[in-house]
């Protein structure tokens, strides 16, 4: 069974039918579909069933391709391992967070793609947590609290953020001066928990309000239209503060320093392409006021469940 098969089926399952996986393979369809036959053919049993208003997997094709797609990630990662210094190649697929993705990391993997001009990286932005294994990502980006799992997490860089309300909403309902007077406030959560630093200490409220999303720029643009108050990190509301439509409260009570990451499933042998972004994650933070660069003591793998839970992820 030829690994460039086992490829090309993979991309027929997560992109839905044949004439999707050609267009990203930059292939004709009827190339799929040969590969197509010759893996049925090779298993003698039907992956996919092909219907007038395109194709799925059977039971079967379900159950294979997660086998296939584990298949040629160990290949990758053997190729990888016998020409460590050559260029990379091959699928890399990512799982980016949406609120500050494109400006944040798409400039980065833009980076990574000019100077590898083989590899093909597939980005997927969103703000929901993807389950790196299910899906098929190499890796994810994850910015703040990160979730227990069996996945390894390498810190990149760094985020701060604030408390932030608009001022219309501060004039008609004034602004908290300690974290216990959040409680009589309306709050847009993103996070079930806001922690803040007193000293030695770590304050933790859980914020009531009618306004509800994971998503920080819908947050901030809430924020903005004097809903509430809300608990950001500065990359979401940078903009918002510089035009003056939204300030910063409460800032006697800083919010944790968060943590910028590189997640990917536990392996023996990591992708050369995941150790590769990692590197222009943290050079790109080295240059940017919103994020940090982490110490060098900070930038080995471990896995979540040692990592740290703070600023809300964006």
């Amino acid at each position: 069974m030829d690994i460039e098969d086992l490829r090309v089926f993979v991309e027929v399952a997560d992109s839905g039918g044949i004439t999707s996986a050609a267009r990203r393979l930059a292939v004709s369809k009827s190339m799929v579909s040969r590969a197509l036959t010759r893996i049925e053919g090779a298993l003698g049993t039907q992956l996919l069933a092909r219907t007038t208003r395109g194709a799925g997997l059977t039971e079967a094709g379900a159950l294979f391709r997660d086998h296939a797609a584990r298949v040629c990630a160990e290949i990758d990662i053997a190729r990888e391992a016998i020409l460590p210094e050559g260029d990379l190649r091959g699928r890399f697929r990512v799982a980016v967070p949406l609120t500050s993705g494109p400006v944040h990391f798409a400039p980065v993997l833009a980076k990574m793609a000019r100077h590898h001009p083989q590899l093909q990286i597939h980005a997927d932005y969103s703000d929901r947590f993807a389950d790196l294994i299910v899906d098929g990502f190499d890796c994810a980006i994850r910015v703040g609290a990160l979730r227990d799992s069996n996945l390894i997490a390498k810190r990149v860089g760094q985020i701060y953020g604030k408390l932030v309300a608009s001022p219309d909403y501060i004039r008609l309902h004034g602004s908290p001066e300690v974290p216990e007077e959040i409680a009589s406030h309306q709050a847009l959560v993103g996070a079930e928990t806001w922690r803040f630093v007193d000293g030695e200490k770590i304050i933790t409220v859980q914020p009531q309000g009618r306004f509800r999303t994971e998503n920080g720029m819908a947050l901030a643009s809430a924020a903005a239209e004097g809903l509430g108050i809300a608990w950001l990190p500065d990359c979401v509301t940078r903009d918002y503060l510089a035009a003056g439509v939204l300030v910063p409260i409460m800032t006697r009570f800083p919010l944790p320093v968060g943590g910028v990451y590189v997640v990917r499933p536990s392996s023996p042998h990591p992708s050369r392409k995941v150790r590769v972004l990692s590197e222009f994650l943290i050079e790109s933070f080295e240059t940017d006021a919103h994020f940090e660069a982490p110490r060098v003591d900070a930038v080995k793998s471990v896995p979540l469940a040692a990592t740290q839970r703070s600023v809300p992820r964006s």
